[in-house]
């Protein structure tokens, strides 16, 4: 039987510091706290935190961010303390929590990877496993509501609320199935994974790697690529603005393909990029006219190349390796190893980080006895 979306249970609305601290208080240090946030991205490089919910045995909290600084009253229980904190997808959560919890929960679950290792499939909606596991239909009418507004309507704080909800009963059924599997510990390490990923914020040192089309390009170019996406990057954390708005990919490719000769032909090849002002366009001309040395040709990774001759070869075997292994573990085959993860390796030979860990221990050898 289904129940009613549109009956959320009421939550307390947090607009102090000290109510936030008097709330989170009166939780047991060993909490399973059901957490989620509501988050804007729309014309900034970072989230803009608009909301934060929490819910635990039937408590539940709508905490105000834009309100006041939350500063570090999240870190005693969560970032520090037993508290097991209850997620689903949480990577960019963490990324948008990361000024208030900078090395995230310290115990974190997230149902997304839990519901993978237990044979629910890679990358399922909270509200589909919500349906699965509980009967329950969520509404999707908040799903692209503007958070930031204030005050909240009844339907978004609603919406909010019954995120956090099904938190509790979805964590327990998901637990007591991957101790059944014995997968505990498999579910551990990718979220600490997940954790690690989602709260750096310096950025990729290597992000030419990402451009595969690049991958026969001199060294010198490969070089500049990464020099321009570098400060590409640091740029639009500077000015707060997503990095498209300063360059595009394809013109980032174009302009270190063929370099302008003038500050005139800059301004006319990046027209329409709008966080490219003439400031940016004075630092991105230099960067792009001075010189490329040895040392930054020897600091700038390779990018894989796509498999070629004896490597496309192999791939198919490895896959079908990869696959046969994940149906005996009943796991999906793109949580064990991704395509582009193996891809890499069948390319470099050189064993990915993404496969240290439990997937070692399952892959290392059948894989390593295939590569060309």
């Amino acid at each position: 039987m289904h129940q009613e979306s549109s009956l959320a249970p009421d939550a307390v609305w947090i607009q102090r510091r000290d109510d936030l601290q008097a709330w989170l208080a009166e939780l047991p240090a060993d909490a399973a706290l059901g957490f989620d946030t509501e988050f804007m991205r729309r014309n900034t490089f970072y989230p803009q935190l608009a909301l934060i919910q929490m819910g635990w045995n039937g408590r539940y909290a709508l905490v105000d961010p834009v309100a006041f600084d939350i500063g570090d009253a999240l870190q005693p229980l969560i970032g520090e303390g037993a508290a097991v904190t209850v997620m689903h997808s949480a990577s960019e959560d963490l990324e948008a929590l990361s000024p208030f919890l900078p090395h995230g929960p310290r115990q974190l679950f997230d149902t997304q990877i839990a519901a993978a290792f237990v044979g629910m499939g890679l990358g399922i909606s909270y509200r589909a496993l919500v349906a699965e596991l509980t009967g329950a239909e969520l509404d999707k009418g908040e799903t692209r509501s503007d958070w930031l507004q204030r005050p909240l309507t009844d339907s978004q704080r609603a919406y909010a609320t019954l995120d956090v909800v099904y938190l509790k009963p979805v964590h327990e059924q998901l637990a007591e199935r991957l101790v059944q599997r014995n997968r505990m510990a498999w579910h551990a390490e990718d979220c600490e994974r997940l954790k690690q990923r989602a709260c750096y914020r310096e950025g990729d040192p290597q992000p030419q790697r990402t451009f595969r089309s690049a991958s026969e390009w001199r060294p010198e170019q490969r070089a500049l690529l990464r020099r321009v996406l570098l400060w590409r990057d640091q740029s639009a954390r500077t000015l707060d603005r997503p990095r498209p708005w300063l360059l595009e990919d394809a013109a980032v490719m174009s302009l270190v393909q063929q370099l302008p000769r003038t500050a005139a032909e800059l301004d006319s090849r990046t027209r329409g990029q709008r966080a490219l002002r003439s400031p940016q366009r004075s630092e991105l001309l230099a960067v792009l006219q001075r010189p490329i040395d040895a040392d930054e040709i020897a600091i700038t990774q390779t990018i894989p190349e796509s498999p070629q001759g004896e490597a496309k070869r192999a791939l198919p075997a490895m896959k079908d390796c990869v696959d046969k292994l994940a149906g005996e573990l009943d796991l999906p085959a793109g949580l064990l190893c991704p395509r582009k993860v193996l891809e890499e390796y069948v390319v470099t030979t050189q064993w990915p980080e993404f496969l240290e860990g439990w997937r070692r221990e399952i892959l290392f050898e059948p894989l390593s006895r295939l590569l060309p």
